[in-house]
């Protein structure tokens, strides 16, 4: 049996619309942490378990996030994996430099670039109905 999105009414996309914005900032914070985590499993050459769980328990978490969050868009007509990855990234990247806190140590040119890279992809996700 094959289900077809049907266009919903205004009033009906703000809970789907709610539901995948936020389900798709809790994966992107679930892989960001992933990440953040991964990038010290190595220490003097040997494996960190902790860390290992943790960023196996991001990445876990974040893809659970991201599953769901594909019903919602689906729901909103979203159905480009480009897109989806896209917003996801991004997320995940403005997620990384928080969570490591690197981003408070950037110089203002550098955060002036990550924004307007930000902004590109909002444009991109805009324009190519998305």
């Amino acid at each position: 049996m094959t289900s077809t999105t049907l266009p919903l009414p205004a009033t009906s996309y703000l809970l789907p619309a709610t539901a995948a914005i936020s389900l798709t900032i809790l994966a992107g914070l679930g892989d960001a942490y992933g990440f953040v985590h991964a990038s010290r499993i190595w220490r003097d050459d040997a494996l960190y378990w902790t860390a290992l769980g943790r960023s196996a328990l991001g990445f876990g978490f974040g893809i659970a996030m991201q599953w769901i969050a594909l019903r919602y868009l689906h729901r909103l007509g979203v159905t480009a994996a480009e897109v989806q990855t896209m917003v996801c990234f991004a997320v995940t990247m403005v997620g990384i430099a928080v969570l490591s806190r690197s981003f408070l140590e950037w110089a203002l040119t550098e955060r002036v670039v990550a924004l307007g890279i930000l902004a590109g992809l909002g444009w991109l996700i805009a324009r190519t109905g998305g």
